[in-house]
């Protein structure tokens, strides 16, 4: 008999006979452990049924399947993101969106501080900006004898940007550029970024993949050899592997992935269309409602031909600083926390980070939907909205 759970190995070295040539000798090389998890991830981010989870596992299109390396798992999502930069020898350009997780731009802000790298910001949705800048960045890197490196987020954080990531990703092959995709938002579920033919995809496995608010951990996958095996060697060099009970977990979180995605997913269209109707009303302050799978969207045409599905994240803009913390001291269902991805409800002001650029509405609100009963969650906020109108009307 086997165990249907795959073990957990407790253990930090190895035992090996002078004999063996390159023996494991620690934990940090990578443990049995890890190997259900990463090929779980690699599976899903290539299009392949999982050997270990069954045929729920898989996105929603059927275009064939991409071989992929095994997946790598790293103690956070941005020792993940540290690892990709990483790649790049000192006076790379790095292309990146204006809207990005703030680690990420803050990681790459200070290596270009450094002087290590240079750094474009672009409007990721903008197709022809980021072609520009492709063409000029390569031109420039090439006079040089540098690398670049486009650094893809889609739908961006927070304020769900949509890129039209097959063009950008030929765009960037035809120029022997770099890609590498931020796919936490998405998930390999709604989108798939190595069958457009980018080089990494990297995951905050903290977020939906785990999905239960309790794991710190990222993930990058590739489909290249060399670069997995750059980005391994990364890992074990900085150590930067996550524990044996976090990816038990972790695994135990994405086997329901496609049920909790579905059930948030399906909680948060409808909590994004009832908002725009509140917002259209004028009653409370509820300026504008952001969600991909609103027709207001401005990608909403790209997001429904390009997605297998809209996400679980929304946001909404209350119009001012004070305005969205009443809104976030009188909930009492959703829970006013970072992070996003989990089962239950979060949310969260942008702006109260100091990273946050100044282009994020100091009134915006990232709600991050879970799978609690959508009127429930619904009439949360609508209660705190009214009572956020009263205190700024007694404020005034």
């Amino acid at each position: 008999n086997s165990p249907v759970n795959p073990p957990v190995d407790f253990t930090s070295t190895y035992t090996y006979r002078p004999s063996v040539e390159q023996p494991q000798v620690y934990a940090r090389e990578g443990i049995p452990s890890f190997g259900p998890l990463e090929e779980l991830i690699a599976g899903l981010e290539g299009g392949t049924r999982s050997a270990y989870f069954g045929s729920g596992m898989v996105a929603k299109d059927q275009e064939q399947p991409v071989e992929v390396q095994p997946a790598l798992l790293f103690s956070s999502g941005l020792s993940a993101i540290s690892a990709v930069l990483n790649l790049l020898p000192l006076g790379s350009h790095v292309i990146l969106p204006k809207h990005s997780y703030m680690g990420f731009f803050t990681m790459a802000q200070q290596m270009a501080e450094k002087g290590m790298i240079t750094l474009h910001r672009v409007d990721i949705a903008e197709t022809e900006q980021v072609r520009t800048t492709l063409q000029d960045v390569s031109t420039l890197a090439q006079a040089q004898e540098a690398e670049v490196l486009l650094w893809i987020e889609s739908p961006t954080n927070p304020m769900l940007e949509v890129a039209d990531l097959p063009a950008l990703t030929a765009e960037a092959r035809r120029r022997s550029i770099l890609t590498a995709v931020d796919n936490t938002f998405a998930t390999p579920l709604r989108q798939r970024p190595l069958k457009h033919g980018t080089d990494i995809v990297v995951h905050s496995v903290t977020k939906f993949l785990s999905g239960h608010s309790d794991v710190i951990m990222g993930a990058a996958v590739t489909s290249d050899a060399e670069l997995h095996r750059r980005l391994h060697a990364h890992r074990n060099l900085h150590g930067t592997i996550p524990g044996p009970m976090e990816v038990f977990l972790a695994l135990r979180g994405v086997r329901t992935l496609a049920i909790r995605l579905d059930a948030a997913e399906k909680n948060a269209g409808q909590l994004a269309h009832r908002l725009e109707a509140l917002a259209a009303e004028g009653t409370v302050p509820l300026r504008s409602v952001s969600y991909p799978g609103l027709s207001s969207h401005p990608q909403h045409e790209r997001a429904s031909a390009q997605l297998g599905g809209y996400g679980a994240i929304i946001t909404i803009d209350t119009g001012s600083m004070q305005a969205a913390d009443a809104v976030l001291e009188n909930l009492r269902l959703w829970t006013p926390a970072t992070s996003l991805g989990g089962v239950e409800s979060l949310a969260e002001r942008r702006r109260r980070h100091p990273g946050e650029p100044e282009t994020v509405p100091e009134g915006l609100i990232r709600l991050s939907v879970g799978i609690e009963d959508a009127g429930d969650l619904f009439d949360d906020l609508l209660g705190a909205l009214r009572t956020a109108a009263e205190i700024l009307r007694e404020n005034r």
